[in-house]
């Protein structure tokens, strides 16, 4: 079952954020803290919203390319959103110190797509678009995980 088109734009385009006319990933992954910063407080909501968020990724992002005619197309930023909200998992949600590191790295490896992001990004439909923003979490929360625990030595 194909969503309408317009359900695909608003989804994937995370209710216009990848409209905005420069950096629309980074509009994307400013909404995902923004999210992350009303309800990280409750593992509850968030692991919800998470969930609830990369499934309506995964059900829309291959339906935009189609829409959008183009791979991965700039406007589609629920994958940044996702990512996001997966880079800043298990961290302290009050400390701003911790957000603001956690968007810069996350953008920073979402930028450089280190391995296997890269090769992630080539797969077809859904799945290319929205893996490489997963990985690119994953190491992002190890990197902050990892500097927590350093830094309270």
């Amino acid at each position: 079952m194909e969503l309408p088109k317009i359900s695909v734009k608003i989804i994937s385009s995370f209710f216009g954020a990848g409209y905005l006319p420069f950096i629309p990933g980074t509009f994307g992954s400013l909404a995902g803290l923004f999210i992350f910063y009303f309800i990280g407080d409750s593992p509850f909501v968030y692991t919800l919203s998470v969930f609830i968020l990369m499934a309506a990724g995964f059900m829309s992002c291959a339906a935009a390319e189609r829409v959008f005619k183009k791979k991965d197309a700039g406007c589609i930023v629920i994958d940044e959103v996702c990512g996001m909200l997966l880079s800043l998992a298990f961290l302290p949600y009050y400390n701003l110190r911790v957000l603001f590191a956690g968007f810069i790295v996350f953008r920073i490896l979402d930028s450089l797509k280190p391995y296997p992001a890269g090769r992630l990004q080539g797969l077809e439909g859904s799945l290319g678009v929205m893996v490489d923003d997963i990985v690119a979490a994953l190491y992002t929360n190890i990197i902050l995980q990892a500097a927590l625990r350093l830094a309270s030595f």
